[in-house]
């Protein structure tokens, strides 16, 4: 789809605004509407100005003047609005030399593209992500100086055997870890999810599936079809729009905080991925599990810089409460096909040009355009410096003597340990100009607040520990 193209669609469909959508450093999406009257198929050439100073992470007051670019493929008519509003996906450029914002997470996925190509090693990288999340019927918390407090409500949690509600308890609900495929009334959000994967569809996201995930309480998946890198992270925050806000139609709340509940699985990110070069998959081989050298080099890259992409990836102080043994979290750094407690996995298919690796430990806190370019651009270097991963982990790594338990790293432990991780570890991202040094210090001091706000904040916990010694 061009710029014409996008004009026509906005004829057609008697649009009344255009919504121009952006992602900041966290990685939620924000946006500006204009009344259609003042879009022109000029601004895919010259943009819409706003002001970048008050996105956090970003420009100064000093030198606040930003451009909106959008991308004309990316248009789809919002379900939600009253009124009919065409959405289109931005890049946030730079005025003083037209060039994508250093600190733009879209433009930094697209340098990551541009720097592939240019290594030779291949021309394409697909990323198909699987971001879990939960829908509650409500969710409640308070944090002040009296104390701290969150309540999750869900008439399908386990918890819920004995409470009161309108027209009786039902008593058919997943129990703790008993989520995985059960059919209704167990798996009481078949038809959310159904709506949420038609309003997919039609905003030009092809799925594949959906079902109930293996925790309580309402966590679910809709997988959705593996592309390009920017593409697929652009896919990625329309996803997570539309699970927002089908879930808010539906009078419930959806989140993609990866641990919200104690004691049951957390919501990982499993990102899919591959290299291509001249329509070949470079993935594809004789080797372990079907895979060629090049391949294994990629995982080696991963594994290598897993702790600093931990940053990236796994970006919250929640995200370290998910990362935890025997809750299917990939804690141990190991590849492996099919086994599911490696951080590392090659699924299984049965056609070549299907092969990739599939690394667990990301989870969907992280912005998709720092984490796919992020993961990429370790591979990469796994790949130039052929870095060999070693022999697999065909073993449950959750279940290993002492002995060997100990011969294998694991991820990060908190979000402080892996910036530290990335203030060490950053060459491997800066190659290419992908990310730039200025980028990961801010990134670094923005993530760092939440480090220590969390740092200073007392908890429950805390009471329980030690409030009568």
């Amino acid at each position: 789809m061009n710029a014409q193209d996008v004009m026509k669609m906005i004829q057609e469909n008697e649009v009344r605004f255009i919504d121009l959508r952006f992602t900041d450093t966290r990685g939620k999406e924000q946006h500006v509407g204009l009344p259609v009257s003042a879009f022109e198929e000029e601004h895919f050439e010259h943009g819409h100005p706003f002001d970048g100073s008050s996105i956090a992470g970003w420009k100064g007051i000093q030198a606040s003047d930003m451009i909106l670019m959008p991308e004309a493929s990316s248009a789809y008519i919002d379900p939600f609005f009253d009124e009919t509003t065409l959405v289109l996906t931005c890049d946030v450029i730079e005025p003083s030399d037209g060039k994508g914002y250093d600190r733009d997470p879209r433009s930094i996925a697209k340098r990551a593209e541009a720097y592939l190509k240019s290594t030779g090693i291949g021309d394409t990288a697909y990323f198909g992500p699987e971001p879990e999340f939960f829908i509650f019927d409500a969710v409640e918390w308070s944090v002040d100086m009296s104390g701290v407090y969150s309540k999750i409500i869900s008439e399908e949690a386990a918890w819920s055997t004995a409470d009161k509600f309108e027209g009786g308890n039902t008593g058919h609900r997943p129990r703790v870890k008993g989520g995985y495929f059960p059919v209704p009334p167990v798996d009481s959000l078949n038809d959310v999810r159904a709506a949420m994967c038609l309003a997919l569809e039609a905003a030009g996201v092809p799925v594949e599936v959906h079902h109930h995930e293996v925790a309580n309480a309402g966590q679910c998946e809709i997988g959705t079809k593996f592309s390009t890198l920017t593409k697929r992270a652009d896919w990625t925050q329309v996803l997570k729009y539309i699970v927002h806000n089908v879930a808010h139609q539906y009078g419930k709340t959806a989140t993609f905080m990866p641990k919200p509940i104690v004691g049951d699985n957390g919501s990982g990110m499993h990102v899919h991925q591959s290299i291509w070069k001249d329509g070949q998959n470079l993935f594809a081989g004789n080797g372990y599990a079907g895979l060629s050298e090049t391949a294994l080099y990629y995982i080696g890259g991963i594994i290598k810089h897993a702790r600093a992409l931990n940053a990236i990836t796994n970006p919250g102080t929640n995200s370290y409460k998910r990362l935890v043994p025997h809750y299917e979290a990939p804690t141990k750094l190991a590849y492996s096909a099919r086994n599911r407690s490696a951080s590392i996995r090659i699924p299984y298919v049965a056609n070549p040009k299907g092969r990739r690796i599939e690394a667990r430990f990301p989870d969907p806190l992280a912005n998709p355009y720092l984490c796919f370019a992020a993961l990429m651009m370790a591979g990469l270097d796994g790949i130039q410096n052929k870095i060999h991963p070693g022999d697999p982990a065909d073993k449950n790594l959750y279940d290993l003597p002492p002995e060997e338990d100990a011969l294998i790293p694991t991820v990060c432990t908190s979000l402080e340990q892996a910036l530290e991780y990335l203030d060490k570890d950053r060459e491997f991202l800066t190659r290419g100009g992908v990310f730039s040094n200025d980028f990961i210090d801010a990134y670094i001091a923005l993530k760092m607040e939440e480090v220590d706000r969390m740092r200073i904040t007392t908890h429950p916990v805390e009471f329980d520990m030690y409030y009568s010694l």
